[in-house]
């Protein structure tokens, strides 16, 4: 009977789909609070606003660790399949998100080495324009929300509109990359599970 060589990272890849829904929701909820508090500041608006801070504070950073925690099972499960090291490995992987700079370049490159991969032992087409579409969104997210923020912090509504379509479209794209990687490293594992049996026959 063949054995699969690894399960598929689906559970990972919901857990982490969830958590952005609630991020993006979050921040919707925390850009309105503020602006609320700005234009009108009272006693009720700052606990609102700054509840609502704190609820995207929490609501992205588990958003960013289940990303980071599928991400590493993906890249664990391309290495497997390709025997071959893909993408950033160690603390490097998760330190890369976070440095001036760098993290607006290289977590790209991960992601995008990844789905190559799995998209080559899957014997499927690598939809390289879907990361890419993904992360140039979320650069312009950063990029726009920054400015909202500088601009009368964060109350002129064209800004804010913009920043959080982008948030919204960041997120949609960001749950259609891990659906689509999930999906190629699944048929990867049956094909290596079914193929298996040849290999000892």
């Amino acid at each position: 009977m063949a054995r699969p060589v690894a399960k598929s990272p689906r559970l990972q890849a919901g857990f982490a789909q969830c958590a952005i829904v609630v991020a993006a929701v979050a921040d919707v909820y925390r850009a309105t609070a503020v602006r609320s508090h700005v234009v009108h500041p009272t006693d009720a608006s700052l606990k609102a606003s700054g509840l609502a801070s704190m609820v995207f504070v929490y609501a992205m950073t588990a958003a960013a660790v289940l990303f980071l925690v599928w991400l590493a099972r993906c890249r664990r499960y391309a290495r497997i399949l390709t025997g071959a090291t893909v993408g950033a490995s160690g603390v490097w992987a998760v330190v890369a998100w976070f440095v001036p700079v760098l993290n607006w370049w290289f977590p790209r490159q991960f992601v995008l080495d990844i789905e190559r991969a799995s998209a080559g032992v899957s014997q499927k087409a690598s939809k390289a324009a879907l990361v890419n579409a993904w992360w140039a969104v979320w650069v312009a997210h950063l990029v726009v929300g920054a400015v909202a923020f500088t601009v009368g912090q964060g109350t002129a509504i064209p800004f804010v509109v913009v920043a959080e379509t982008l948030t919204i479209g960041a997120a949609v794209l960001a749950i259609c990359v891990i659906e689509h990687i999930t999906r190629l490293q699944g048929a990867a594992l049956r094909a290596a599970a079914h193929a298996e049996p040849l290999a000892h026959a």
